[in-house]
């Protein structure tokens, strides 16, 4: 039995959890791991194991405890040991909401659940309660900082060798022309990986109905990114002319906003997700997770709908110089030795 192996039994019996049967459940693109547990009177819970607590198990167990005070659905974590990266939490089953989509239930009530969520959260998390919460600030010297990624590891990938000085400078230059005024209106909690592979159909009513997962990483950001997520999901298409009925639902909740300075945000916001996720993609890749290479034809059609609005010309420009249409999706990426 591994050193880590060991931790998680003593762990798993110091709470009365050493019968329990252990199944493990698909991942994502983190390193975390989840299992569930059947204990012996049939009863599940989930066991978290993350190999670095300071930077996500805290944050899940403080950004949950603040969710689920505000009247959303999180699982309730029953036991953690955030030192060692542990802890156990309720099971909210497999009904996630990319599941339903796959068995062939209407998206557009799923949507619109997922939607409303999105509308109470902006509607009622205090700001305030960010420096509380001691929330990473998603502004726009962190989002350009976050999408330098493509150029440190997709533009290599692609063409063979680093950027050069120059078209590395200039790719800093076009997203800070861009960036700092998406970032001006409404702010809120921001979960950050927020689509249907994080939210969760429970048997509860209103939107408590919406379980929600995956939020460790979340900060204080502009309204724009969460919707953006979700309507422009790397790993799925909506039916055609959903996003736009969602986004009028949106903006039917906040009627006094400026409504074209949130497309704004949305259209820059939504191309800073989907340059990132470009980048994520082929750096798992090249880490021998493969499957996610599936997933880059959408999202440079997605990236390349964003670059086509007026607010994103300084981007396009850039991009079109130095990875023109045509040189962008038909990326191989070799296996590794």
């Amino acid at each position: 039995m591994t050193d880590r192996a060991s931790q998680i039994a003593a762990f798993l019996a110091r709470h009365g959890l050493e019968g329990a049967k252990r199944e493990p459940l698909a991942g994502d693109a983190s390193a975390r791991r989840y299992e569930r547990l059947t204990t012996p009177d049939g009863g599940t819970l989930i066991l978290v194991d993350t190999p670095a607590p300071a930077e996500d198990l805290v944050p899940f167990i403080a950004i949950g405890a603040a969710l689920d005070r505000l009247g959303f659905s999180v699982p309730a974590i029953l036991a953690a040991e955030v030192e060692a990266g542990l802890a156990i939490q309720e099971d909210f089953g497999d009904g996630t909401l990319t599941r339903l989509l796959n068995a062939g239930e209407e998206p557009r009530p799923l949507y619109e659940l997922a939607t409303d969520v999105l509308i109470e959260l902006h509607r009622r998390f205090p700001v305030e309660e960010a420096a509380c919460l001691n929330l990473p600030l998603y502004d726009a010297a962190l989002f350009t900082q976050q999408v330098a990624l493509f150029a440190d590891v997709y533009m290599p990938a692609a063409t063979g060798k680093p950027l050069s000085d120059k078209a590395r400078s200039d790719f800093d230059a076009a997203w800070a022309a861009v960036v700092p005024g998406a970032c001006a209106g409404p702010q809120s909690l921001l979960l950050r990986d927020y689509h249907v592979d994080n939210v969760m159909r429970l048997p509860r009513p209103g939107l408590r109905a919406a379980g929600l997962i995956d939020y460790q990483s979340a900060g204080l950001g502009p309204v724009a990114y969460d919707l953006v997520s979700l309507l422009e999901d790397a790993r799925r298409d909506l039916p055609a002319g959903l996003e736009g009925v969602l986004l009028d639902r949106y903006r039917t909740a906040f009627p006094d906003r400026d409504w074209d300075a949130f497309r704004r945000s949305y259209a820059v916001l939504g191309a800073i997700r989907h340059t990132r996720i470009v980048a994520i993609f082929v750096r798992l890749a090249l880490q021998r997770r493969r499957g996610y290479l599936l997933h880059l034809p959408r999202v440079w059609r997605l990236l390349e709908g964003q670059l086509a609005k007026p607010e994103l010309a300084p981007v396009a420009d850039w991009f079109a110089r130095h990875l023109p249409p045509g040189t962008r999706a038909e990326l191989v990426v070799p296996e590794p030795d």
